[in-house]
């Protein structure tokens, strides 16, 4: 099938508001990421939709992504102190189980290498089900531009300079995400709202605790 390939620069990116490089106020970008078309991996555009249809998250910007990974990783060029990203991952919980994640990306650790994702616990909010870990991934092979989990999107930003200090990542358990299927399933769409409240509380936290440097900015080649 025949295929086009696109290239941007960071400027040519839809703005995503007027407080992104506010002299010494710190944002947190809350990134809902999956595919609409797949069942439960809607999750996380679902909670950033619900987010953005409420009262606005003070000091926040809430994006749909949905599976837009190159515009996310162009995103977290800009002067943000932290990053959430909310998505589905099964991790072999009980479906609708929100699990709370720090990934761990050293500055000095080689493009490409292992990323650890130890668990950052309890976390105070409406979670349900354990927060636990930890678990470990390589991060390897070419980057996709559409699709890109969390572990992809934080290696390409990355590769181009620049990384919130603070991440974090909100998942559930999904039921399924590879049926052709355009809504989430019970279990999982019942946990829409105690998602949006556990980041709300994660925005305040990563705003309190940005006393030290707003980002891994320069990092080492």
């Amino acid at each position: 099938m025949p295929g086009h390939r696109f290239f941007y620069s960071a400027e040519e990116i839809e703005p995503l508001g007027e407080h992104e490089e506010r002299p010494g106020g710190a944002r947190v970008l809350v990134a809902g990421i999956g595919n609409v078309f797949l069942g439960d991996d809607g999750f996380g555009v679902e909670v950033a939709r619900h987010l953005a249809a409420g009262p606005p998250v003070p000091e926040a910007d809430v994006v749909d992504f949905g599976i837009r990974g190159m515009d996310l990783a162009y995103a977290l060029q800009r002067a943000y102190a932290g990053v959430i990203f909310v998505d589905a991952a099964p991790r072999g919980h009980a479906p609708g189980t929100l699990t709370v994640l720090e990934p761990d990306l050293p500055g000095d650790a080689p493009a490409g290498g292992p990323v650890e994702w130890p668990v950052e616990g309890p976390v105070e909010g409406p979670v349900e089900g354990p927060v636990e870990g930890p678990v470990e991934g390589p991060v390897e092979g070419p980057v996709e531009g559409h699709g890109m989990d969390p572990v992809s999107v934080l290696r390409l930003a990355r590769r181009m300079g620049r990384l919130p200090a603070r991440v974090r990542v909100v998942c559930c358990e999904p039921v399924t995400v590879e049926e052709a299927l355009f809504e989430l399933s019970e279990p999982v769409h019942a946990m829409v709202g105690a998602a949006a409240g556990l980041v709300k509380c994660l925005v305040m936290e990563m705003i309190a605790e940005n006393a030290g440097p707003g980002s891994r900015d320069p990092l080492p080649r």
